[in-house]
């Protein structure tokens, strides 16, 4: 008896975890999934329209603004990113002198969340009260630096802000590559009279692949789900030349009461997410093999 219960006691423990990751998350995408079928507006409605609400949302200024930004704000996000954060990680690697403080330095942004990260920015690159005042409160009144009211700009507000959040995390991933780079490679091509930048850029960087591979997709996953610092920082705006498909959908679904619209913004959302994570799982497990 004792026996049969220490088999069944892992999958009791399990059960509660199971049920309610099945519910909440595979079964409200599920409930997502059919939604954006119906003319749900307020509340859900049982009217199905086929792919209309996917037509109307591509159709939708709103939405290809927000498309348009995600391109331009996932690009330099990730560019940026990822050169700042193997600089930074390479830089450490070289054991330079302060090394835990400038490690503490740019990992703090991690601990932050993006809601603090956009209202800390909001203030910083706020005209009236950031680096624009600042510049003038020196005596360079001529200095102008309005990109957070500006709607050609504001988007790389985010982009700014996004970096700072996460070039830190990068530099730790790319800093325990580093560090788990056999010596002995380093020291033979040392021996063979190779400089330190080709051994990074010829040897090193090569190895490193998994990491990079492993920092895009993460990247790109934050990116494609960015809500929190764009409502903190811009607030999708001026207007909506700052929103991405998450500040849509949730615009869309709870503020105009387009529940259908939004759940078809929210599906796109999802298969670009698979997109990017399928192929990764696919390549992990035929790798193992």
């Amino acid at each position: 008896m004792l026996a049969r219960i220490e088999n069944y006691l892992p999958k009791i423990v399990l059960a509660p975890t199971t049920v309610v990751m099945v519910v909440c998350m595979y079964g409200f995408i599920a409930w997502t999934a059919v939604l954006s079928f119906t003319k749900s507006r307020m509340l859900p409605q049982w009217d199905f329209v086929g792919w209309d609400q996917y037509e109307r949302l591509f159709n939708n200024p709103r939405w290809l603004v927000a498309i348009d930004n995600l391109g331009i704000f996932t690009l330099l996000f990730i560019a940026i990113s990822l050169v700042l954060g193997l600089v930074l990680a390479i830089f450490l690697d070289r054991n330079i002198r302060a090394e835990g403080a400038i490690r503490t330095i740019y990992l703090y942004p991690m601990a932050v969340s993006f809601i603090v990260t956009g209202t800390a920015w909001k203030w910083i690159l706020n005209p009236g009260l950031g680096i624009e005042k600042l510049v003038h409160d020196f005596g360079f009144t001529d200095f102008e630096f309005r990109w957070l009211v500006e709607s050609d700009m504001a988007i790389y507000t985010i982009v700014i802000a996004a970096v700072w959040q996460s070039s830190g995390f990068v530099m730790a991933m790319f800093l325990a590559g580093l560090r788990g780079v056999d010596d002995n490679i380093v020291k033979a091509a040392e021996i063979d009279g190779a400089s330190p930048a080709r051994i990074y850029w010829h040897i090193i960087l090569p190895i490193m692949r998994p990491v990079f591979f492993s920092s895009i997709i993460v990247l790109t996953h934050i990116a494609i789900k960015s809500f929190d610092l764009v409502q903190a920082l811009t607030g999708g705006g001026p207007g909506y030349s700052s929103d991405l498909p998450a500040n849509f959908m949730y615009t869309f679904a709870f503020n105009r009461a387009q529940m259908g619209l939004g759940a078809a913004s929210a599906m796109i959302m999802l298969f670009s997410v698979l997109a990017i994570i399928v192929p990764f799982l696919y390549s992990e497990l035929r790798e193992k093999k």
